[in-house]
């Protein structure tokens, strides 16, 4: 396996990402009921210094995220223009020489927490999936309110692609943002106005 020296802390980074949807209108037409909702994606394809391999300790991935975090948040402030963020989720897209696992390290809390302090703090957990894949893989990003978890018009989905990665020994990850609930959101339950953030109601 080839190797390649750090770019980005501990880290090589071969490419960043940056997604924006700007929905003005719901599936069927209906016009907005009030803003338009920004959907915001920024990823990162990482070499997989795992990739072919089981390494029972993951500690150094860990403990070196919080940087990525920190440049997730500045980038997401800097595409958004510092808009309000509302919902917030994460993923992981690991090429296949990698585990599920390897991408999972870069998900954990410390890598969450200078997101959390980018979008104004977060009070609830942050929606994550992920999966193995190739290039032109579809990735669902699960969204959710930062501050409640249970104000149902928030959960939702940004669905992202990436033409050229991740290759075999490389890992995607990616957070997206949304700046309210989905459009016309009519299922009941607790209203993000009421919410009391405290991560939960």
């Amino acid at each position: 396996m080839t190797t390649y020296a750090a770019n980005f802390g501990a880290f090589h980074v071969r490419r960043w990402y940056a997604q924006v949807q700007e929905i003005w209108a719901g599936e069927t037409g209906a016009a907005a009921d009030g803003a338009p909702l920004f959907k915001y994606m920024i990823g990162a394809c990482i070499k997989n210094p795992y990739a072919g391999q089981f390494v029972e300790d993951l500690s150094a991935w860990i403990e070196a995220s919080p940087e990525l975090g920190v440049e997730i948040g500045r980038r997401l402030n800097a595409l958004s223009g510092n808009a309000k963020i509302e919902s917030y989720g994460k993923a992981i897209l690991v090429g296949l020489d990698g585990e599920y696992e390897h991408g999972n390290a870069l998900l954990t809390n410390p890598a969450a927490n200078p997101i959390r302090d980018a979008v104004g703090g977060g009070a609830s957990w942050v929606p994550s999936t992920g999966k193995r894949g190739v290039p032109g893989t579809i990735l669902d990003i699960p969204l959710g309110h930062k501050d409640a978890l249970y104000v149902r018009s928030h959960y939702d989905t940004m669905s992202v692609s990436f033409d050229d990665g991740p290759n075999r020994d490389e890992v995607i990850v990616c957070w997206a943002f949304a700046t309210r609930g989905r459009l016309n959101a009519r299922l009941g339950g607790l209203r993000a106005e009421d919410a009391e953030g405290n991560g939960l109601t």
